[in-house]
């Protein structure tokens, strides 16, 4: 609803309208309620109820909007007149990169409006076929026996972000884009420097730019000699060599350690919540609910950006052209309007409709993948040690709480030996 009726406002001038929108507007709500790891920061449920569409402060001192309710959420992930393109950005997390105002690299895609993002999505998605993901489905369970194998070996406790999260969704970027064998730990190595904020920017800086080359000698490779690769089915189409480097290295972000983090959030959301652990045990056919409950109910993702490019109405608000619209994803995936009791883990749920991929010509492209990793990963890892539980307390679980995908750092467990 509007912040107050326009009818019986006093009219202000364009100087003290401004004023006035940096008085009232706040950062990104990023703060979450002692004790509850898996709850959204608790701002966000009140903005949702009292203000769905509320003033909101970027870090680089832009004043756009915040979007809270799942219906407003969907609707601006929809609509072509907010925009994705790069050179428009305002990020909403402290510490993150700003957009430098020049459009994305060509091949990034996800930072592109049509016609551009149409010409690289359609591509991308003749990739995506059942035949390669039913492929990628024995891989992912291959795998998967082959890293509890080494954790049985190894015996407890372990970490199993380092043994279980982690690697799986890796190796799973290496089979998708045919990363040779032999390559595969150093292109692991990088990748997982790469995709943390607790390191030195210089380092940071340096896995970048060796990723990029491996990857740009990986496209000639593949141009030379192709595979049965998602890479290797690109190389006949009109994509040039950086646009291929750049589709490879947007895949590997997007499908690397949100993966991760959904996998050993999920096994510790599930270790909080053992009656919800027991209902998994005991009806396999939930595996496939649980995980778009898991989904829905965790929300690793904290916010995606549009902005308007041209005035719009949304919610009783005006959004100006130019502004920035942050929408809260995990705000709208506990939406009592959709999800009753929203704030509860109910594998019995149906959580269909959640926004844990994005919604609208954005949607996760290898969301199929993901939900194959944790379809795969949470029965297989709960029904090879049944006796599974965390090796320390809950609340000395380190969380990413200052990082751009929620999750944990480590999560310790245990189980009863052989």
């Amino acid at each position: 609803m509007p912040d107050r009726d326009p009818d019986l406002a006093p009219a202000t001038s364009s100087v003290e309208a401004s004023a006035s929108s940096h008085a009232t507007a706040e950062p990104l709500p990023m703060t979450r309620a002692p004790g509850c790891p898996f709850d959204p920061p608790p701002e966000l449920a009140r903005l949702r109820a009292e203000r769905p569409v509320s003033r909101m402060l970027y870090p680089d001192g832009h004043v756009g909007w915040l979007v809270a309710s799942r219906v407003l959420v969907r609707e601006v992930l929809a609509d072509p007149r907010f925009s994705a393109r790069a050179e428009l950005m305002h990020n909403p997390l402290p510490g993150a990169a700003q957009s430098n105002g020049q459009p994305a690299p060509p091949g990034i895609f996800t930072r592109t409006d049509p016609p551009a993002h149409t010409r690289y999505r359609h591509l991308l998605t003749g990739q995506f076929t059942v035949r390669r993901m039913r492929q990628l489905t024995a891989r992912v369970q291959e795998i998967t026996a082959e890293h509890l194998d080494a954790m049985e070996r190894h015996g407890p406790p372990v970490d199993l972000v380092e043994a279980f999260a982690q690697p799986i969704p890796a190796l799973m970027i290496c089979e998708l884009l045919g990363v040779p064998y032999d390559d595969r730990a150093h292109f692991q190595r990088q990748a997982g420097t790469l995709m943390r904020l607790d390191v030195p920017l210089e380092e940071r800086a340096a896995a970048y730019t060796a990723m990029q080359d491996y990857l740009r000698e990986l496209v000639l490779a593949k141009r030379a000699k192709p595979t049965d690769d998602l890479l290797s089915g690109l190389v006949s189409s009109d994509l040039d060599d950086v646009e291929l480097t750049n589709i490879a290295f947007t895949l590997l972000g997007a499908g690397l350690d949100t993966t991760t983090n959904m996998l050993a959030l999920g096994v510790f959301a599930l270790l909080c919540n053992p009656d919800q652990l027991a209902l998994l045990r005991a009806e396999p056919e939930l595996t496939n609910p649980a995980v778009e409950e898991l989904l829905r109910y965790l929300s690793i993702i904290p916010g995606t950006v549009r902005v308007a490019l041209e005035d719009v109405e949304l919610g009783g608000q005006q959004i100006r052209a130019g502004e920035a619209v942050t929408v809260s994803i995990p705000a709208a995936n506990r939406d009592p309007e959709r999800f009753s009791d929203a704030d509860t883990l109910d594998l019995h749920r149906s959580a269909t409709g959640h926004v844990a991929f994005g919604h609208g010509i954005h949607q996760c492209l290898g969301q199929q993948l993901a939900r194959i990793e944790m379809q795969v990963g949470y029965p297989a890892l709960f029904t090879r040690f049944p006796t599974l539980r965390l090796a320390v307390p809950a609340g000395d679980v380190p969380m990413r709480t200052n990082m751009l995908i929620y999750g944990v750092h480590r999560l310790p467990v245990t189980w009863d030996g052989a």
